[in-house]
């Protein structure tokens, strides 16, 4: 007899497979989606080696984790949602959440994360349904360059694809959004009753 899992509405991670649960009592689904977390910032820089590699001024710090089945619409999506994302102050209307990286002018420093993929086997992290290096070198590397077609090449920064990097930032606010290519569909439903 197959058993299928009943979850109360929340995200859970349930063996080996990230899943989430769209409402009360309906089978759990599992998360198939490029992720970003993106947080607004006075400065951000990367070091590699002791060395700055990018650094911005005002703008957003974007972390960029790829799944193993993210496609070209994938990153269409976040790339456009990123670069429309109202999250600076307008100071002529004085409305808080009014303009977006574009229209202030501001840079984007982007950086590859696959860690935001990881999951915990015990207590050690595992990472398996990040996308593969080999393959994620060349789609990142054509993330970064879709950021610079939407917008200025020039206001697009990234970090070293695979080093070990230290990232510093000062945030501002703190402002903190995470986004995925796919929402879930609570998620959806949520924002469509505001």
């Amino acid at each position: 007899m197959n058993s299928v899992a009943y979850l109360p509405l929340f995200a859970a991670s349930v063996g080996t497979k990230r899943t989430t649960v769209f409402s009360n009592k309906r089978k759990i689904q599992p998360i198939r989606s490029m992720r970003a977390v993106v947080q607004r910032v006075a400065s951000a820089s990367v070091e590699v080696d002791g060395r700055t590699v990018s650094e911005i001024g005002p703008g957003l710090l974007v972390l960029v984790g790829l799944h193993d089945s993210d496609s070209e619409s994938d990153a269409e999506y976040i790339c456009r949602k990123v670069l429309n994302m109202r999250l600076f102050p307008n100071q002529s209307t004085g409305k808080a959440w009014d303009l977006n990286v574009m229209q202030k002018n501001y840079e984007v420093l982007l950086v590859s994360q696959f860690t935001l993929y990881g999951m915990l086997k015990g207590n050690k992290p595992d990472f398996h349904v990040a996308m593969p290096p080999q393959r994620a070198k060349p789609f990142y590397a054509s993330v970064v360059e879709r950021f610079g077609k939407y917008y200025t090449p020039d206001a697009i920064k990234d970090g070293v694809f695979g080093a070990m990097m230290k990232v510093n930032l000062v945030n501002d606010g703190p402002v903190t959004m995470q986004i995925e290519s796919q929402p879930s569909k609570n998620m959806v439903e949520a924002s469509e009753g505001s």
